[in-house]
C-alpha cells in the first residue's frame, strides 16, 4: 500500500509548482487547478509504484491529460454579469498586462503539443531532454516542435505589431 503521508507532503510541497504549470498550459485558473486535481489523483492511484521524480511523473500526467482535454475540445463556458472592477494601475503596468495577454493569446493558439514544449521550455526552464522525458518523446521532437512553435510566434500578427510598436 502507498505511502499516505509521503504523498501528502509531496502534494503540499509541488502544488504550486504544478498549478502554474498547468496554468501556463491552460491560460485559465479553475481549469488549471482541475487539471493538478486530475492528475495528482491519477498519481495517487500510481503512488506505490513512483520510485523517483514524482514530480516529474506528475508533470506528465499534467500535460497528457491537456492534451487529451484540449483534443477533445473541452472548454468551459464563463459567464459574467455585470461590468468588471476597477483596479487603478499605472500605464506601465497596464502595458505589461497588455504584452502579456498578447502572448498568451498567441500561445493559446499554436497546438497543444507545441503550447507544451514552450511552456516546459521556456516556462519552466527544463532542458531539452527533461522536457523529452516529460512529454514522452524524444529529444529532437522537442526541439523540433520547439522551432516549429517559436517560429509561429514571430509571426504571430499580433506579438509582431505589439513589439513593433515598441521598436
Amino acid at each position: 500500500m502507498a505511502d499516505r503521508s509521503e504523498y501528502d507532503a509531496f502534494v503540499a510541497a509541488a502544488w504550486h509548482r504544478l498549478l502554474r504549470t498547468a496554468y501556463l498550459l491552460t491560460r485559465d485558473w479553475a481549469v488549471a487547478e482541475d487539471l493538478v486535481q486530475t492528475a495528482l489523483m491519477k498519481a495517487w492511484v500510481s503512488w506505490g509504484r513512483i520510485r523517483d521524480e514524482h514530480e516529474a511523473y506528475v508533470r506528465k500526467i499534467i500535460v497528457n491529460v491537456h492534451v487529451s482535454w484540449w483534443r477533445r475540445r473541452w472548454r468551459q463556458v464563463e459567464l459574467t454579469t455585470g461590468a468588471p472592477p476597477d483596479h487603478p494601475e499605472t500605464a506601465d503596468r497596464m502595458g505589461q498586462a497588455d504584452e502579456r495577454e498578447l502572448v498568451w493569446q498567441a500561445l493559446g493558439r499554436l497546438p497543444a503539443r507545441q503550447r507544451a514544449v514552450i511552456v516546459l521550455r521556456f516556462f519552466e526552464d527544463m532542458t531539452e531532454a527533461q522536457a523529452a522525458a516529460t512529454l514522452g518523446c524524444s529529444v529532437g521532437t522537442v526541439k523540433s516542435q520547439t522551432s516549429k512553435a517559436l517560429a509561429k510566434l514571430r509571426i504571430d500578427e499580433s506579438v509582431a505589431s505589439a513589439y513593433a510598436r515598441e521598436g
